[in-house]
């Protein structure tokens, strides 16, 4: 059986996702692939991988990918979340945070822990860090990423290409 990861991002988060899907198409590629309706449409259409969807995080797709964690039908989740604004589904996203936890399910919340520990690397090189941009202290020059391993050996990292 394939391995399955769950791909979910909030709204204001969905142009870094497409940015970071897109950079690890080939990865993505290679796992069967769940996401919440409108991230699931946005790696249909824009990065063009077939993932199944489910309902919109708001109508209950969060708390679909949770019982699919719980049930041991995901193996790694990767949820761009945006901290700055307040969700109307804040208790579906904490009950997924926690049944990943509980599960030891692989959580990446932002581009750094998508990259750093579950694989697929970040398009920037490091994740900009407080107003950071990506980039390194010569303007226009990507910043690179270590190389690292992904979590339970789901993926190779390296180096961000210049």
């Amino acid at each position: 059986m394939a391995r399955r990861l769950a791909l979910i991002a909030h709204d204001n988060k969905k142009v870094d996702f497409v940015a970071w899907a897109t950079f690890n198409r080939e990865t993505l590629s290679q796992f069967e692939l769940i996401g919440t309706r409108h991230t699931a449409r946005l790696v249909r259409d824009k990065v063009g991988l077939e993932i199944e969807e489910l309902l919109s995080g708001p109508e209950g797709g969060d708390a679909q990918i949770a019982a699919r964690v719980a049930t041991g039908a995901v193996d790694v989740v990767f949820f761009f979340v945006d901290p700055l604004w307040s969700q109307p589904h804040d208790p579906d996203i904490r009950a997924l945070l926690r049944v990943c936890n509980v599960h030891n399910v692989p959580l990446a919340t932002n581009l750094g822990s998508g990259r750093d520990h579950h694989g697929p690397r970040s398009p920037c090189g490091r994740a900009p860090r407080r107003g950071g941009g990506g980039l390194s202290k010569r303007e226009g020059e990507p910043a690179s990423a270590p190389s690292g391993r992904g979590a339970a050996g789901i993926c190779e990292g390296g180096p961000v290409p210049r």
